[in-house]
């Protein structure tokens, strides 16, 4: 088996759950609890987008930081094109209720892109420096920071009025609501968006050690130099 067959369920994996994710956090979660409202406060690309955390955690574990990196890129590039292209297929296809305009999609990719990148290659960088300490420290402590870094940096780019230039705002996004649904301050949905979406990140990263564990108990990998 090649090198890049070995490779290619990391690669799938990552490409599967950010276009996923790009696709979802267009639709703001219907229903109430009590007063809240939970389109006011989450997306459902809050609940897929963390997973691909785990994915460069165990390619990490696996096989190292440089090729954890090379995931990263290679499934980017995977997941920027197919952001761009699937969802105008699901919408011919009747799969999801409105389309989305061309430089709206490409304002998605370009603040998914942006915001992947730089958090997944901090994370593999985090990752690899406390690789060698109690085996939960590395994948939480990585995917903490690269939530952060990568939450703000994406609903920044493709919901804040300031990024106009790069496509299209989102009306709804922009709209004044109280904060995270419950808080007596009004926000811009977007900024509750991203307390949500981050919450809920920081909740699976907690659970995706289950997961991380029992795969990465199977390999017996050794701690990798970058």
């Amino acid at each position: 088996m090649n090198s890049f067959s070995r490779y290619l369920p990391f690669v799938a994996a990552m490409a599967l759950v950010v276009v996923a994710s790009n696709i979802l956090v267009q639709f703001p979660m219907q229903g109430q609890i009590g007063g809240l409202s939970l389109a006011d406060l989450l997306t459902w690309g809050a609940f897929t987008y963390p997973f691909s955390f785990l994915v460069t955690d165990l390619a990490n574990r696996r096989y190292g930081p440089a090729v954890a990196r090379r995931i990263v890129f290679v499934g980017f590039m995977t997941a920027v094109v197919c952001s761009i292209l699937i969802p105008p297929f699901l919408f011919r296809h009747g799969l999801i209720e409105f389309e989305t305009a061309a430089d709206r999609l490409v304002r998605i990719a370009a603040a998914s892109g942006a915001a992947f990148l730089c958090a997944q290659l901090l994370d593999v960088t985090v990752f690899n420096r406390l690789r060698r300490q109690s085996w939960w420290r590395a994948p939480i402590v990585g995917t903490l920071v690269g939530s952060v870094f990568d939450t703000a940096v994406f609903f920044t780019v493709a919901f804040s009025a300031a990024f106009a230039f790069a496509g299209p705002n989102d009306g709804f996004a922009l709209e004044t609501a109280p904060l995270m649904g419950v808080f007596h301050v009004d926000a811009m949905r977007w900024v509750s968006w991203a307390l949500g979406d981050l919450s809920v990140k920081l909740i699976i990263a907690v659970v995706a050690l289950i997961p991380y564990r029992l795969l990465a108990a199977r390999w017996s990998q050794p701690a990798v130099a970058v």
